[in-house]
């Protein structure tokens, strides 16, 4: 084998490693330019200007202003779509909504890089007060809903296609995601404008994780009990 040939893999390695690094700075960028100046109030072409990357460039890694404000806690979903693709089912007896939750805690495990947690922080905080990153937000969430349940039908035998149990069990685990979620960014205190006081650990979203799964377990037999009025009679 020739020198040339034996060193071909490194470009194609060199290239994704600077695909790798574009991408991250234009979302590291955005992130502080939309959390300084507002999200309105930056413009697509300063955005790339401040990256010296052509808007052409940022069209090959996002669609849109909301779609890069957005990529940290996307990026954590589309891992778990390809973690549900391979992930290994277990025994048939299995629940769905186990399989479902353990991709999502998998999925977590690979996503949460150096600076992940403040990147999701700014993100949160921006989609606070910006609608149209709700919005976006939103479509991502369907799309990722209907990904996620594609990847259920193929793998799994669900002779009835209008089966719910399915798309119940991946809401059930959307919205206990979002609890924890919640829980985890509130131990950063009081959220600025610009930062957060105190940046929590990725593994401590795991943790808040696998307890809102554990509530989600027990949520069906939630009793109710009257509230006991304690107060005075006029």
């Amino acid at each position: 084998m020739s020198t040339a040939s034996a060193s071909a893999p490194a470009p194609s390695s060199l290239r994704e490693r600077k695909k790798r690094r574009t991408r991250q700075l234009l979302v590291d960028t955005s992130l502080e330019l939309f959390t300084e100046r507002g999200f309105g109030n930056v413009t697509l072409d300063e955005l790339c200007d401040s990256v010296e990357v052509s808007k052409r460039t940022f069209f090959r890694y996002f669609t849109s202003k909301e779609d890069v404000a957005m990529a940290p806690t996307q990026d954590l979903w589309l891992t778990f779509i390809d973690v549900l693709e391979t992930a290994d089912l277990g025994p048939a007896d299995r629940p769905v909504l186990l399989l479902i939750q353990d991709t999502l805690l998998t999925a977590l495990d690979r996503t949460t890089t150096d600076g992940w947690s403040h990147r999701v922080l700014l993100s949160r905080n921006l989609a606070e007060r910006t609608p149209s990153m709700d919005a976006h937000g939103l479509h991502f969430c369907d799309r990722t809903t209907r990904a996620a349940l594609a990847t259920l039908h193929r793998r799994l035998d669900i002779p009835d296609p209008a089966d719910l149990r399915p798309r119940l069990a991946v809401d059930m685990v959307v919205a206990a995601f979002h609890c924890a979620l919640a829980t985890w960014a509130s131990a950063t205190g009081t959220a600025t404008g610009t930062a957060t006081n105190t940046t929590p650990s990725p593994g401590s979203l795991s943790a808040h994780t696998r307890h809102a799964f554990t509530a989600l377990a027990a949520a069906p037999t939630f009793p109710v009990t009257p509230r006991q009025d304690t107060s005075p009679r006029p």
